[in-house]
């Protein structure tokens, strides 16, 4: 009976210690990704991007779309805005701004004030983008090289820097294990993640988060250690909607 008894708590015990090592393993990377929401529960997002992520570099209708687009897209109606003047702004509370154009002063100080009147962004600043490009350098519909920062994030009391090595580096982001692609390091008065990866500020009534990286969302093309970099930016956008 003994022997009975410890042959019953061994197996318990292997049964456990497997639980948990899956477990281990599920939690890697992150939790699990948020669930896509019902299409009439989908809650407006702004995007200003130069990437090309809703349309190709060519802009034909075979090559419209992104798997960034259709992440963004399961649980988000998402709005493209060609300018961030107040009208564009004014179609929404939450807005992802991917490598944008370089914006005049009117726009910024639009932005500015759409966020400390209770506006939402999520700012994905790549100082050294290594987006492919099949468009000539001087192109003007060719994404920027670099974030044209033209003040912005000094008003936010914030600093990007260009990094120093090139390359891919593993980060985290949302509470997800991401791959970045030669990100800058932001410093500054806001609320800094480790490595100066992100940075998470409160602005008037409004909130922003700043990526210093780009190709993040050029997942596709980074390989499995790159799956989670969608639910990083999901996750990102779901803290904003939250607070």
């Amino acid at each position: 009976m003994i022997r009975a008894h410890v042959r019953v708590m061994i197996a318990v015990a292997v049964f456990v210690a497997g639980a948990a090592g899956l477990a281990f393993v599920s939690m890697r990377g992150g939790p699990g990704p948020l669930p896509a929401r019902a299409p009439g529960d989908r809650p407006t997002l702004l995007l200003l991007t130069s990437l090309p992520i809703v349309f190709g570099e060519d802009f034909s209708v075979q090559q419209n779309g992104s798997p960034a687009l259709a992440a963004l897209e399961r649980r988000y109606r998402v709005v493209p805005i060609g300018t961030a003047d107040p009208a564009e702004l004014a179609k929404g509370r939450l807005l992802l701004m991917a490598q944008p154009r370089a914006q005049p002063a009117e726009d910024l100080v639009a932005i500015d004030q759409w966020v400390r009147g209770g506006g939402r962004v999520l700012l994905l600043a790549d100082p050294m983008l290594e987006w492919p490009s099949e468009r000539p350098l001087g192109d003007p519909l060719r994404p920027p090289a670099t974030f044209m920062d033209t003040g912005l994030l000094a008003h936010w009391g914030l600093r990007l820097d260009a990094p120093d090595v090139r390359g891919p580096r593993e980060g985290t982001l949302g509470g997800y294990d991401v791959v970045t692609v030669s990100p800058g390091t932001l410093s500054g008065a806001c609320d800094i993640g480790r490595g100066g990866l992100v940075a998470r500020c409160r602005i008037g009534e409004g909130r922003g988060t700043v990526v210093a990286d780009a190709d993040i969302l050029d997942s596709a093309e980074l390989g499995r250690d790159a799956r989670h970099n969608f639910d990083g930016v999901l996750a990102e956008l779901a803290k904003l909607e939250r607070k």
